[in-house]
């Protein structure tokens, strides 16, 4: 068994990098920027700040921060017509309307040029001063000038996202007729006017045919999935960043605060209520098993079936929901308390109470913070019994008609020893398999009953974060339940050899 393990943990490799490759993926095409979602979070978000020195100086710091001003991949496949420098691009819309534009017209340095035009005009927008011009020359229209330079700041901004020839042209003719028909735009007229120049240039000198000659661009390690799934472990730029592999999976976009500090807290409280709601489904469900197995079709049989079926139709928000209005309502019965997982004042008293939820040998912090899991962890349970139960049913069924039971039975055993320990052990087999589950339910709670009783585990964390778009958060998730599952079907099938003497690995 040791060597099927070994084998099975160096399987384990290829299948972790192929998860990371997948969730590095979703990463990066995951609608927005997250430098800009990082900066709003920050609050360096506005109009006129967006496009300040100070601004851009601060992006870019923070991409060099999450390496996002390298290559993608250790390598990519493209056609020669492509760049292989457009990751050092900032703005994730101007990359991608440069790659469209590439493959449009075949030429890139064309492309560049026009590109370096509309930024230079971009920047000379900027610099612009109405209310200077205003002071100069009083017979302007101050807000008719204002306005229409907000008019040609947006139509230069739409220049540099858009591919579009009929919309690309109808924002030129905007821009040709706002500054010829405006004095005061004189000055910027040359600019715009080699805009147009490089534009004719970049749809004259058109090389389609390079996009049809396939590419293969070698970038090394220094690349943003090298960072991203093993940071700086061979001290290329000397940071901090430890990557995925080794539990850093960056910053959330909600808070800027390390991902892997809030997923300990978190997952300590969903793994908690999961494990004991596991241990009470088990404990429970497999003695009702072995009883329906035993009482097949009998009256006891059917009752149990239609009382658990019954509670196994009932939806989890539903019955969380009717329990605190039953046992948490101060019209009613105010039998436990109606949410989260303590009570801050009196937690606040006992400063030898670790906020951890690890730390599980303090009596008296159990005591305090048991009838605050009383009903999450009945509501987390009840649907189990019915499935478990049905699973170990079936299962004892089947093996209690096999030849060794009835040769157990025609040596003189009694019923509860050839039931309790020729059948039963044999029958665990579906129940291990359902035992598979297990690992990535533990880490991910639920979102629905967490929500419900205000739980600040992992379910409500990820409920936040697809409201939030917190994309780092969500790929962590993602990876994490991916890992768990594989350790899961390890442990069932290493059970499998435990609980039947037929099965074994060599």
């Amino acid at each position: 068994m040791l060597k099927y393990t070994l084998r099975r943990l160096l399987i384990f490799i290829p299948m972790l990098i192929a998860i990371s490759l997948l969730a590095f993926i979703i990463s990066i095409n995951a609608p927005g920027d997250p430098v800009d979602r990082l900066t709003k979070a920050a609050g360096n978000e506005g109009g006129a700040d967006q496009q300040s020195g100070t601004a851009k100086k601060d992006k870019e710091a923070k991409r060099k921060q999450l390496g996002l001003d390298l290559p993608i991949f250790y390598f990519s496949i493209g056609d020669i017509a492509s760049s292989d420098t457009l990751y050092k691009v900032q703005d994730r819309d101007h990359r991608e309307n440069l790659e469209v534009l590439t493959h449009q017209f075949g030429n890139w340095i064309a492309v560049s040029n026009y590109y370096h035009a509309l930024l230079s005009f971009q920047k000379s927008l900027q610099k612009i001063n109405i209310d200077i011009i205003h002071q100069q020359d009083s017979s302007i229209d101050k807000v008719k000038s204002h306005d229409l330079l907000i008019n040609l700041k947006n139509n230069i901004a739409g220049l540099l996202t858009l591919s579009k020839v009929s919309l690309v042209n109808s924002r030129i003719e905007n821009i040709d007729e706002i500054i010829n028909n405006n004095n005061i735009f004189n000055a910027i007229s040359q600019e715009f006017k080699l805009i147009k120049e490089v534009r004719k240039e970049m749809e004259l000198k058109q090389t389609r045919w390079k996009t049809y000659i396939p590419s293969v661009k070698w970038y090394g390690m220094n690349s943003q999935y090298h960072w991203w799934l093993l940071g700086d472990i061979f001290h290329l730029k000397k940071t901090e960043r430890k990557g995925i592999i080794r539990g850093d999976f960056g910053i959330s976009y909600a808070d800027s605060q390390p991902i892997k500090d809030k997923i300990w807290e978190k997952v300590g409280i969903s793994f908690t209520l999961s494990l004991f709601s596991i241990l009470i489904a088990y404990l429970i469900s497999i003695p009702i098993g072995i009883y329906s197995a035993y009482k097949k079709d009998s009256l006891a049989d059917r009752g149990l079936s239609l009382i658990l079926f019954i509670l196994y139709s009932l939806p989890t928000f539903f019955v969380g929901t009717v329990l605190l209005l039953l046992f948490a309502n101060p019209d009613f019965l105010v039998w436990f308390p109606e949410s989260g997982i303590k009570d801050p004042t009196i937690w606040s008293n006992h400063p030898e109470w670790s906020d951890s939820v690890w730390d599980i040998f303090n009596w008296e912090k159990i005591k305090h913070q048991a009838p605050y899991l009383v009903l999450p962890l009945f509501t987390y349970t009840y649907g189990s019994f019915a499935f478990l139960s049905r699973i170990m049913r079936v299962g004892m069924i089947e093996i209690v008609s096999q030849d060794y039971i009835r040769t157990a039975r025609a040596k003189g055993l009694s019923e509860k020893k050839v039931i309790l320990k020729h059948a039963l052990r044999n029958s665990l087999l579906p129940i291990v398999t359902v035992f598979a589950a297990i690992f990535p339910m533990s880490i991910g709670g639920s979102i629905i009953i967490e929500y419900i009783f205000t739980i600040p585990g992992m379910g409500t964390e990820m409920f936040n974060a697809i409201l939030n778009y917190d994309y780092p958060m969500i790929i962590a998730f993602f990876t994490l339940i991916g890992f768990l599952t594989m350790v899961g079907y390890l442990v069932a099938d290493l059970l499998y050899a435990v609980v039947d003497p037929r099965i074994s690995y060599k």
